[in-house]
């Protein structure tokens, strides 16, 4: 039974076409996961189905009575509310009929015997639905749900505006299992998430009955919890039955067989052209010619998809930094609270280091306690000499109107036009992408442009706060091959082992000195 039908979609922003003609269902039960390298149009495909872009050209029919939910990695959250609220809006459809039926209590003083008989009735109706929908039982679900994605550690009474990037991700994730869909939709759901509950939802998709719609560039995550794969190229979708590897085996022998039909048809275009060429002016054998220039016309002709830029992440070593990089004594970090016991850390010239833990213990509040961005509640650190740091922030900070041209020209004023566009071309971003407004850029394309800035600033220290987030396949690849072969020393907070483990000297488990209950 198909729950989704998308047909003959068409989308774009301005000059550049995102996908054309592309057709797409979803049936019950089947566990999609929607995949492509950044900028292909994977989120913007979301936002269609979803209502709240509208396409170009195409219809998109969910089937009745559907209750969709939908995890968006660019939801923002009303500053002012607190988890607790936020929580509450799952029930929001009882919350209507609630105060719908107090302001008929309110009413009954004032109306004719049948109208209050009528009003009796409505109000009867609505009774029964909250007690069926358990709506008095509706704080204990979310301090149940909420204490199994780890936010009751969290605080509910905590203002939302305050949370980090994974703790705002659990807020809408825990929402969202509240509500109970019938289809999930999410959009990156293991962006800044732990382990711990990357393994939880990983538990959670596998054995979620109904049907899911999944964006991820983590493969083993996708290749855990998917059936079906439909790859997004080149404003093309096209659908796969199995995991990503297969996907992958399936992808590259398509491609294979069709760049072997390319070749062949090119030849035998090329002996038909040279024959037309050679024979179309003489008498006898015009009608031959003719005749193979028909066959010409009408051949539909293979076309190979144009290839993607591939990233090329080459980090700029400046001088040779001191010995030591910093050492903390009695240091406590936090905002208000302590998230530390008193911290005695060290690192010296040349480590690898890979900050881990759950979500909320403090791993970005130490690091920008570190580079003195914030300031610590107790104790001391010392930064050492000569210090050229490359600071790559978990979240970028607030879109601005410039192209991604300006955006580096700004940090380089003395590079040309072209070097500009050059240094972006290496980090896999085409023409079109580099002309656009950063704000029309997708996730990973923002990460591009901010590692572009990065590459090309002489450093020996490299701070990374979840380097990977949004990146696809080809540029995480790249980052893991430029980081192993940077020779300065890095200090990298990150959720994905597979990434991490053949870069770092060391791991430090931040969980060992939190101040937060598991």
């Amino acid at each position: 039974m198909s729950i989704l039908n998308v047909e003959r979609l068409s989308h774009g922003f301005g000059d550049r076409a995102i996908f054309k003609d592309v057709s797409f269902r979803l049936l019950k039960g089947e566990h999609i996961g929607l995949i492509g390298a950044n900028g292909e149009g994977k989120s913007t495909f979301m936002n269609i189905v979803t209502g709240k872009l509208q396409p170009d050209e195409g219809k998109v029919e969910w089937s009745k009575r559907v209750r969709v939910g939908y995890l968006d990695q660019h939801a923002v959250l009303e500053k002012g509310l607190t988890i607790r609220d936020v929580l509450k809006g799952a029930f929001q459809y009882l919350l209507d009929m609630e105060q719908e039926m107090n302001d008929m209590y309110g009413r009954m003083g004032e109306v004719s015997p049948e109208e209050l008989e009528d009003l009796l009735e409505q109000v009867g109706t609505i009774q029964d639905t909250l007690t069926a929908q358990d709506f008095y039982l509706i704080d204990a679900k979310i301090d149940e749900t909420a204490r199994g994605l780890g936010l009751t550690d969290v605080g509910l009474d905590k203002d939302v505006n305050d949370l980090s990037g994974g703790q705002r991700t659990k807020v809408l994730l825990t929402k969202l299992l509240l509500e109970k869909p019938d289809i999930l939709l999410l959009d990156e759901p293991t962006n800044y998430l732990d382990e711990v509950h990357i393994n939880w939802l990983t538990r959670y998709l596998q054995e979620y009955e109904n049907a899911f719609i999944l964006i991820s560039h983590d493969i083993p995550f996708l290749n855990s919890v998917v059936n079906i794969i439909y790859h997004m190229e080149s404003q093309e979708l096209n659908r796969y039955v199995g995991d990503y590897d297969y996907f992958q085996e399936v992808y590259a022998m398509k491609k294979q067989q069709l760049e072997s039909a390319f070749k062949r048809q090119q030849q035998e275009i090329s002996q038909l052209k040279d024959f037309v060429a050679r024979n179309k002016a003489s008498v006898a054998t015009r009608n031959m010619a003719m005749s193979r220039q028909k066959k010409l016309d009408k051949m539909d002709v293979i076309e190979l998809a144009q290839e993607r830029p591939k990233p090329q992440f080459n980090f700029k070593l400046g001088r040779t930094a001191g010995k030591l990089i910093f050492e903390t004594k009695n240091l406590v970090i936090g905002y208000g609270e302590p998230l530390s016991r008193p911290l005695d850390l060290k690192m010296e010239r040349g480590q690898k280091i890979a900050l881990v833990g759950a979500n909320g213990i403090g791993k970005t509040t130490l690091l920008r306690s570190i580079l003195g961005e914030i300031q610590a509640l107790s104790g001391t650190v010392e930064r050492g000499e000569h210090q050229q740091i490359g600071y790559f922030e978990q979240e970028m900070k607030e879109d601005n109107g410039n192209t991604c041209i300006q955006e580096v020209w700004n940090e380089f004023p003395s590079m040309s036009q072209f070097e500009v566009r050059a240094a972006l071309a290496k980090c896999g971003l085409t023409t079109k992408h580099i002309e656009s407004k950063i704000v029309v850029l997708s996730g990973g394309e923002k990460a591009k442009v901010r590692l572009c800035k990065l590459i090309n600033r002489e450093t020996n220290i490299l701070v990374l706060d979840e380097p990977t987030n949004h990146l696809d396949v080809d540029a995480k690849d790249e980052l893991k091959r430029a980081l192993q072969a940077y020779k300065g020393t890095i200090l990298m907070i990150s959720h994905e082992p597979e990434f991490y483990r053949d870069i770092v000297t060391e791991t430090w488990n931040c969980e060992s000195w939190t101040t937060k209950v598991f």
